[in-house]
């Protein structure tokens, strides 16, 4: 097993040299021809991932997760049209930025390069499979991909559709790997492989995170948890209020950037938590308050204290009714995952306050927490969001994958004595 990992790893690193060097036109002729790819083996796509998804029912994986199987007609359009979105972006490897010129005729710039090999794990997400490789060959990096047994065959059907566009485009087969095995043993390898990967992206659930941070020596970008908050302030709009909270949570439930607690001033909650408790109903969602929301929502099961720590990745939501913007705040500070957390509210102060005191990576006004995520935010596709405050925060795309160096130029100017 460490003999193949390190062979995976000796090949990423060479094929890294080659894509750093690699224009912009090659990069992209790979990722339109990745996108063909998609659309015109479609059905042996499904074929494969029907193998993953018998196998998953036949296991009882949670419906949450079957979803995040399934490779769909929906499923398989969108990932080509990623691929063509991201195609289409500026390539950002060499651009300068910061350039000044100092006194003495010198240049200074700072130069956008790629980070090297970028290792990711993930679970039963093969889309991960086609956003992660085209975010990595945009942007001039080596990806070695482990996605989880329960998506292997389909993981294994992508990498191909991937491998063909590399070649299709001159591009090197090795600049994007699967590991070859499902042994979990492999991921305690990679994450641990200093000379070969630059940095780990971890897409799985905590239990995944919470082994990496302990196991890795390789740097990682990474969120542990997807605890998001919408807030709705005495100033909300309980119109607008009512459609952010229900797509907030009943868009998907197993994404990272659905809403698990609603928070509501207690100037609306009268008005507002009947009409939105009725309309949670009629999608299944239940509903856990606090002693206060109880007043309101007798009907409901009363909050535990775990319930504000939890993401619940389900149709289960919890509510607390709060006095003021002060209190959403420290409730957030307090339970959230620094994620994404949204207000609603028409008042600019506390929009303001609330952008600027809450401390997420994504922080919205009257706008679901659903949007969370890279495509939305005119990415193309993410590798993943971070909560990180160093390199990269938030949905990372393709400026997240690169790195600064500075360049200098001159004209043998040289440095005078102290």
């Amino acid at each position: 097993m460490n003999d193949t990992l390190q062979r995976v790893g000796e090949q990423a690193r060479r094929a890294a040299r080659a894509l750093a060097r690699a224009d912009g036109a090659a990069k992209a002729a790979a990722l339109r021809a990745m996108a063909q790819g998609l659309r015109t083996h479609a059905a042996w796509l499904q074929e494969e991932n029907r193998k993953d998804l018998d196998a998953a029912r036949a296991n009882q994986l949670e419906a949450a997760l079957l979803d995040r199987l399934t490779l769909s007609d929906r499923a398989l359009e969108l990932m080509a049209t990623g691929l063509e979105q991201i195609a289409a972006m500026p390539d950002p490897v060499g651009e300068l930025t910061d350039t000044r010129i100092r006194p003495n005729g010198m240049q200074i710039a700072r130069m956008r390069v790629p980070i090297g090999v970028i290792g990711i794990i993930y679970e039963s997400r093969p889309n991960v499979t086609i956003d992660a490789a085209a975010l990595c060959i945009k942007s001039g990096n080596a990806a070695i991909l482990r996605g989880g047994s329960e998506a292997f065959h389909s993981n294994t059907a992508l990498g191909k559709i991937v491998q063909d566009g590399l070649a299709a485009a001159g591009l090197p087969l090795h600049g994007v790997q699967m590991v070859p095995t499902t042994d979990r043993a492999a991921v305690g390898i990679l994450v641990t492989m200093t000379e070969h990967v630059d940095v780990i992206v971890p897409r799985g659930g905590k239990g995944l995170i919470q082994r990496l941070s302990k196991e890795a020596r390789v740097p990682m970008i990474k969120h542990l948890d997807g605890i998001c908050h919408v807030y709705v302030d005495r100033d909300a709009d309980l119109r607008k209020a009512h459609t952010i909270a229900i797509n907030a949570k009943t868009y998907r439930y197993g994404i990272c950037g659905a809403m698990e607690t609603l928070l509501v001033h207690e100037a609306v909650a009268p008005a507002f938590l009947p009409e939105v408790a009725a309309a949670f109903a009629t999608h299944g969602v239940e509903l856990r308050g606090c002693e206060r929301t109880l007043s309101v929502l007798p009907g409901i099961a009363a909050a535990t204290a775990e319930d504000w720590d939890t993401e619940y990745l389900a149709p289960i939501l919890a509510v607390r009714v709060v006095t003021s913007l002060d209190d959403a705040i420290d409730h957030i500070e307090t339970h959230g995952s620094g994620h994404t957390d949204a207000i609603v509210t028409e008042q600019i102060g506390a929009a303001r306050r609330f952008q600027r005191e809450v401390d997420s990576s994504s922080v919205y006004v009257n706008l679901p927490t659903c949007f969370a995520d890279g495509f939305e935010y005119g990415l193309g596709a993410e590798i993943g969001i971070s909560t990180n405050k160093l390199h990269a925060r938030g949905p990372v795309g393709l400026e997240g994958l690169t790195t600064l160096k500075w360049v200098l130029s001159g004209d043998a100017q040289t440095r005078g004595t102290p």
